[in-house]
């Protein structure tokens, strides 16, 4: 396996959020956590991130140990996209460098200037690149959080929520170029969406959560209406539209 979570645990003091998780991902797969709010998935996140430290378990990416590597080879191998980002005064291409931190010893090189236009012109920045990103919307910042962590160029791409400020198009936009980018790049990329339809359009796999453990993982085959029951409390039915899976509930 590429991306290997085995029994992951946490708690915010005594209360359990996290517990025994493991699941894996393979290279070229788009993977969703599904759940509603207060399962753990944002936890989880930052627990694949080391941006909480997790009371057991390990993460692997491709044979490393996450949680024993250091933070600059951590960030050369995953790339983490929050739902919400701190606003600095810099320039959009600034922030999109940003991402080519763990790569620069003293200044940013060619390489890096290129690879930041380059990202900036695939999501649809170029207009903006000198703008400063306190003065564009949060749907456009939500945009150049996303291009700051694939100017990692990591193994794995974290994403919590990483439409929920977009409109329809954007979301849309974004969602295919991660499918394309990870495909591309052999990568692996776990993200959290609330909307399921667009989670089901364009994820390979899903893992789906209540009360910090896993109680369902896989294709297509778990999006069931008695899943999403479970999930979600809402009895829904599960269509397919030109070979799509598509929920409505009822």
């Amino acid at each position: 396996m590429f991306l290997e979570v085995n029994g992951i645990e946490f708690s915010y003091g005594s209360v359990p959020t996290l517990e025994d998780v493991s699941f894996s991902v393979e290279r070229d797969e788009v993977v969703t956590l599904l759940g509603p709010n207060g399962v753990g998935k944002t936890t989880l996140l930052k627990c694949l991130n080391n941006v909480l430290e997790p009371k057991g378990g390990t993460v692997m990416i491709d044979g490393a140990d996450m949680h024993r590597i250091s933070r600059r080879e951590a960030a050369k191998r995953m790339g983490y996209v929050p739902q919400r980002g701190d606003v600095s005064r810099m320039t959009v291409f600034d922030a999109v460098l940003l991402g080519r931190r763990p790569y620069i010893d003293w200044d940013a090189t060619e390489k890096d200037l290129k690879l930041t236009g380059r990202i900036i012109e695939l999501m649809g920045l170029k207009e903006m690149s000198l703008r400063y990103v306190d003065e564009i919307s949060g749907g456009e910042y939500q945009l150049v959080q996303i291009a700051r962590a694939l100017a990692q160029q990591p193994d794995v791409i974290l994403m919590d929520e990483p439409t929920s400020s977009l409109d329809i198009s954007n979301q849309h936009m974004i969602m295919k170029t991660i499918q394309k980018i990870v495909r591309r790049n052999h990568m692996a990329a776990v993200m959290t969406i609330h909307d399921l339809n667009l989670a089901v359009r364009y994820s390979d796999k899903f893992v789906m959560m209540h009360g910090g453990r896993i109680f369902a993982a896989g294709g297509h085959e778990v999006i069931t209406p008695q899943n999403i029951r479970s999930a979600y409390h809402v009895d829904a039915v599960v269509e397919r539209i030109n070979g799509i899976p598509i929920i409505i509930p009822k």
